[in-house]
């Protein structure tokens, strides 16, 4: 923390919403905005972020100026096509010496392990995996999206429950009557959930909302629910050995997918201790929006590779000369 007064905010942008982490005058405070980001064109609206976020900084404590804010958001680059836009919009609603536009891998993991070296998953509708000493390692894991990557996240759960269900329907082997019971009650018919997921705009969130379905059939005991999430779990183990490599042992996690407790987390843990005999893993000091704020205090590494994870500060034209 800077000397008394000076104010730092950091905000996460995601699925759940906009969650925001000020410290102001020693007091911290926050925010969650449920409501979806705004999107235009499949991707995100920055003038319409932009404005949510300083409506939501306001409402917390009208005319803040901070030292610096920092962004962290899913899908970087990808959803955010200019985020030099993103942070105009931004510094015109919070006066602030920078704006840091940062993916969410690296919120999660400031949150979850506190700025300590280590490994950090975070899965929720995708997956990617972060292995760092914000210095001179900076391993990223997956995060290739659901079509050729995002092993173990929601998608990826969603759509082998959405196939046993399948299968099940066909009258195939390896299928599920549990799941093709889930599948009609949130869908209907069968052909109602082909249109729901291929008519979809984001299909990977479309396969996603299907998870907690797979969830609620394992802990059911259906076996092939139950196999699903095990396989989730050694797959995000797997990446996680990948990510950790050069690094201490030290493993987390973050993002909605752990919501599903043990069912997730049993198979995990197993997995990473087979892989790395000695592994360290603790649940998470933080969230994504509590990384945001320390990234806001620190910073970004002024001498960080072109290998780190995609982040950019920008100055306010005020202090930019």
């Amino acid at each position: 923390m800077g000397p008394d007064g000076v104010a730092y905010v950091g905000i996460d942008v995601g699925g759940g919403g906009i969650r925001i982490r000020a410290q102001v005058h020693g007091q911290r405070v926050g925010v969650h905005d449920q409501g979806p980001v705004p999107r235009t064109g499949g991707r995100i609206d920055a003038p319409a972020l932009g404005a949510r976020i300083g409506g939501l900084v306001a409402g917390m404590y009208p005319g803040l100026t901070a030292d610096r804010v920092a962004v962290g958001l899913t899908g970087m680059p990808g959803l955010l096509e200019h985020p030099a836009e993103l942070a105009g919009h931004v510094h015109r609603r919070i006066a602030s010496r920078t704006v840091i536009i940062a993916g969410d891998s690296l919120t999660t993991h400031l949150g979850a392990l506190r700025g300590r070296a280590g490994c950090v998953v975070a899965a929720g509708t995708g997956v990617i995996v972060l292995g760092t000493d914000h210095a001179t390692t900076w391993n990223r894991v997956d995060g290739w999206g659901h079509l050729l990557g995002d092993e173990g996240s929601g998608a990826w759960i969603g759509a082998r429950g959405l196939r046993a269900a399948l299968r099940h329907h066909d009258g195939r082997d390896e299928a599920s009557a549990a799941l093709h019971h889930r599948l009609r009650q949130r869908f209907g018919t069968v052909d109602d959930a082909l249109h729901a997921i291929y008519g979809s705009a984001s299909p990977a969130h479309e396969l996603a909302a299907f998870a907690p379905d797979v969830a609620a059939a394992a802990h059911d005991g259906d076996p092939a629910a139950r196999q699903i999430w095990r396989r989730a779990g050694a797959h995000l183990a797997a990446a996680a050995h990948a990510a950790g490599r050069g690094l201490p042992p030290e493993y987390s996690w973050g993002g909605r997918l752990f919501d599903a407790g043990e069912l997730l987390l049993d198979a995990f843990r197993d997995d990473l201790v087979r892989r790395v005999p000695g592994a360290r893993l603790s649940p998470p000091s933080g969230q994504a929006a509590d990384g945001a704020l320390l990234l806001a205090q620190r910073g970004l590494p002024p001498d960080r590779p072109t290998s780190a994870p995609y982040a950019v500060e920008f100055p306010s034209s005020s202090s930019a000369g």
